[in-house]
């Protein structure tokens, strides 16, 4: 099993939704309202003044065999808009009860 984290601006979250369940991907939990930076000339997202735009983020359990085609859907619409912004990250899921 692998875990998988999507960290994007709030503006790609019906993107995100349509992903997953384009993906078949039914169980996921949904954090609103994240702030943080990328790492690579990121703007901040803190939902102030001065930066107001805020990020989601969504995390799932899902089978090895989804890992890789969930990862290049993100990677396609970090590409589509490259300014919105969203990153996946995953992890090796030993045991779940």
């Amino acid at each position: 099993m692998k875990s998988v984290m999507i960290i994007f601006n709030q503006a790609n979250t019906e993107r995100v939704e349509y992903m997953l369940d384009t993906l078949g991907i039914n169980g996921f939990t949904f954090f609103e309202q994240v702030q943080g930076r990328g790492t690579n000339g990121g703007e901040p997202r803190r939902g102030t003044h001065a930066w107001p735009e805020m990020n989601s983020a969504v995390i799932t359990v899902i089978p090895d065999e989804k890992e890789d085609e969930l990862l290049e859907t993100v990677q396609k619409l970090d590409l589509r808009n490259p300014e919105i912004g969203v990153k996946a990250f995953s992890w090796t899921i030993d045991r779940m009860v």
